[in-house]
């Protein structure tokens, strides 16, 4: 069931375009209503529509089995799943999965293709976007090498408030595994440790983040250089 769409768009990537360059984007798009777990896009498979999330957040997952893989990138508002389909071979690489569920614009793939050839703003704006997503995904594979799983789970946690734009957010001990890379039982000991600190609260499915600045000081510096790139981006 859709939703009605704003003149001007909560999607930041959209909102930098002009009023003429956003409403000749706005004819190819419709929104759609995402719900959690929803997979968007998976390995070896066509691109055939492209997600601009409104209140949705969307995990990109580098998998090395159908069931085996870490989360390598993550899309808000700030951006789209999908920006391979402009620009090279229409295939997916990654996995696209719902982690937050909620509201976004899509559009096809071949019209996303016809834009970035024919509408010089929108294709800027998303090089930029493909630039800072590259940088989370190289800072997020070095993390996930160099740092432990208490550092990498504060900074994911962090990550994912950003993009949700909340404190309190629906979250399992599970998806944090898929996510990190990790065996449950290593995100089930990291989560008490941070939560026995004060910084978090969980209960029943629900991730509270209780005291963010703290748990700004327990996540990897990785954190912090993925966060200056989207703001510099």
């Amino acid at each position: 069931m859709g939703y009605a769409a704003p003149a001007r768009s909560p999607n930041r990537l959209l909102a930098v375009l002009s009023p003429a360059d956003f409403a000749r984007v706005r004819k190819h798009m419709q929104p759609v209503s995402l719900s959690l777990g929803q997979v968007l896009h998976e390995p070896g498979t066509r691109i055939r529509h492209v997600y601009f999330p409104y209140s949705s957040v969307i995990s990109l997952l580098s998998l090395v089995s159908p069931n085996k893989g870490a989360e390598v990138g993550m899309v808000g508002n700030e951006g789209i799943a999908g920006a391979s389909a402009a620009f090279g071979p229409n295939i997916a690489h990654l996995r696209s999965l719902v982690q937050g569920a909620g509201t976004a614009m899509r559009m096809s793939a071949p019209c996303l293709r016809e834009e970035c050839n024919t509408n010089a703003s929108f294709n800027r704006a998303l090089l930029r976007f493909s630039y800072v997503l590259l940088v989370q995904a190289a800072q997020t594979a070095a993390c996930n090498r160099f740092h432990k799983i208490p550092a990498r789970l504060a900074r994911w946690l962090l990550v994912t408030r950003d993009r949700l734009h909340s404190d309190d957010f629906a979250l399992t001990h599970q998806l944090m595994s898929v996510m990190l890379g990790v065996r449950r039982v290593g995100v089930t000991v990291a989560a008490g440790a941070l939560e026995k600190q004060g910084l978090i609260a969980y209960s029943r499915g629900r991730m509270q983040i209780v005291k963010p600045k703290a748990l700004e000081r327990a996540a990897c510096e990785c954190y912090k250089i993925v966060r200056s790139a989207y703001r510099k981006g």
